[in-house]
């Protein structure tokens, strides 16, 4: 089977006998990212609040199977969102690994960022001063640069200003593109696909019997789909209808074209 494959042409998850398949009966381990997957894309990245409805999903999906978050956004501030707290949560693009009644089960190796990400705020926050409609998100362990709302014209600024940062810095800070934002994060060897791997090994998920399965829709989603790929199962979130797919290949096996997919998917999942 191919690593890649055209958007488009991805399996609906919904497909019980396709998905069936592939698990061969294997119990899941589901791991969620959070925009775009368990809660629409906004313009405000803190209204992007957890409905109700997704919650109680979550929630009894949480009692049937193992479940957890991996997201760009700080850990604090996603447990926030959702009004849940008692998953395990790997924040900061996994940076920042928790789990209930454990507390920090991040990788000793990864260290301590804060400077550097002070620092980086900081420059940015005084050149992009005078461009409307840019908001910058420190978290622990990287400084989002989000344009969405920014004038079209004003957005190859964006751009050259982030990338005059990265050429300043460069064995210190890398960039990570996403859905109209620029993730500046510490220029280590990790990543989400990294920080799902271990979290099966902290879990005790790397079992015959489990399935880990990834639901993802960003292009930071796509390392762990790479990680997955022959032992799990990545779901790419997304109508091949989106701009923001256009030409986009993935690492993941599956699809779904929105939220309320999710949400079925997530309902009807058997563990």
């Amino acid at each position: 089977m191919d690593s890649t494959s055209a958007v488009g042409g991805l399996t609906s998850a919904l497909d019980s006998a396709a998905l069936g398949k592939r698990s061969s009966g294997r119990r899941p381990a589901v791991f969620l990212d959070y925009d775009g997957v368990l809660t629409p894309i906004v313009d405000r990245p803190e209204d992007a609040v957890l409905s109700d409805t997704m919650r109680a999903i979550v929630r009894a999906l949480a009692d049937r199977c193992p479940v957890c978050i991996i997201t760009g956004r700080d850990r604090a501030v996603v447990q926030q969102l959702m009004g849940i707290d008692d998953l395990t949560v790997a924040g900061s693009h996994g940076f920042d690994i928790w789990m209930p009644g454990q507390g920090a089960i991040s990788p000793d190796s990864l260290g301590d960022f804060t400077e550097l990400v002070a620092e980086a705020t900081a420059t940015l926050r005084d050149r992009l001063a005078d461009t409307d409609g840019v908001t910058l998100e420190p978290k622990r362990a990287s400084v989002a640069v989000h344009y969405r709302n920014a004038a079209p014209q004003e957005r190859q600024r964006v751009h050259d200003i982030v990338h005059a940062l990265l050429a300043e810095m460069p064995d210190r800070l890398e960039v990570i593109p996403g859905k109209m934002v620029y993730e500046l994060r510490p220029a280590v060897d990790w990543n989400k696909g990294k920080a799902v791997l271990h979290l099966i090994d902290v879990l005790g998920l790397d079992s015959d019997d489990i399935v880990p399965m990834y639901l993802g829709d960003d292009i930071t989603d796509e390392d762990a789909f790479a990680a997955l790929r022959g032992t799990g199962i990545g779901i790419l979130v997304g109508s091949p209808d989106d701009p923001e797919m256009k030409d986009r290949v993935t690492a993941a096996e599956f699809g779904l074209a929105s939220v309320d997919d999710v949400a079925r998917f997530l309902s009807e999942l058997e563990c």
